[in-house]
């Protein structure tokens, strides 16, 4: 499906949500892997001297941070991108730059709505003050993201260029390029992939979107971690449902371990691992605050 070229989309800001507890990045085993795009700074100090540092502190002034080294040498100053790899978990920024400084509404798609369309039928998982409410009973499986296409990106994604056929969405006198399922703001040089925002109205669904059933009358569609309804207007971003099973996550989570519980996080939502239907599945977690159910 295609949606009309240079068309500007405009949407109501989404209402505000009940407060939730509810919100990384891991590579795709199939995505290609472009080198990560990097800025560095020169320190230049007299009082330096020449010895080579390995994991050693040279004293003359205030802390530099160079990746694993620690150089005093004036003001302080971040060298680089501070990238952080743990081989153990995988999680690694595809192409991600730091470097940008985005500042965006608050208005993302990871706060969890929560469900008063049916009551839980088991108790929550209770763990560090909070409860975490599922339908379906924990199912640990890895999280292996999904491979959505090569004109999908993660949060974070650097891009110089975006298609001519992208469309201008506003909400809240922020602007966002929207193309293919994927949501950019402009930034020094380019442009960065950023959280679908809450009440941008699209007219026609990506390719590949499911439908994941709300509850007995009401569906949302799903792309990419984005999760969309149906308004006059065409699809509106909404954010997660409480309950929403869906089978696919994308590049950009990570593993958190809550006791005995092994979620998947994205910004502020959590998914649990299922089983359903004999298949490995997600569930939005509801979480809130308290020991007591």
């Amino acid at each position: 499906m295609q949606h009309n070229a240079s068309k500007v989309a405009t949407a109501k800001p989404a209402g505000k949500t009940k407060k939730s507890i509810n919100g990384g990045s891991v590579k795709s085993a199939n995505r290609p892997a472009p080198a990560a795009t990097q800025k560095s700074s020169s320190v230049k100090n007299k009082n330096i001297s020449k010895t080579t540092v390995e994991n050693k502190k040279i004293n003359a002034g205030n802390t530099v941070n160079t990746g694993d080294k620690n150089v005093k040498a004036g003001n302080k100053t971040n060298i680089g991108n501070s990238v952080n790899i743990d081989n153990s978990k995988k999680n690694v920024n595809i192409n991600v730059d730091n470097s940008k400084d985005i500042n965006v509404h608050n208005n993302r798609n990871t706060v969890v709505r929560h469900n008063n369309f049916r009551p839980y039928p088991r108790p929550p998982y209770v763990y560090g003050g909070r409860r975490y409410y599922c339908y379906h009973p924990y199912h640990y499986h890895p999280y292996r993201p999904f491979f959505w296409g090569p004109v999908w990106h993660p949060w974070g994604f650097f891009v110089a260029t975006i298609a001519t056929t992208a469309i201008i969405i506003s909400i809240e006198s922020q602007q966002y390029h929207y193309d293919q399922g994927v949501y950019y703001v402009a930034v020094d040089g380019g442009y960065t992939v950023v959280q679908a925002p809450v009440g941008a109205t699209i007219t026609t669904l990506p390719s590949d979107s499911q439908t994941v059933v709300i509850n007995e009358t009401t569906n949302n569609y799903y792309y990419g971690g984005t999760y969309y309804e149906k308004s006059d207007g065409g699809y509106t971003v909404v954010a997660p449902m409480a309950g929403t099973v869906v089978e696919n996550l994308p590049e950009g989570g990570e593993e958190v371990k809550i006791g005995d519980v092994t979620y998947v996080k994205f910004g502020e939502t959590y998914y649990q691992p299922i089983e359903q239907d004999g298949k490995s599945m997600y569930e939005v977690v509801q979480i809130e605050e308290g020991e007591n159910g």
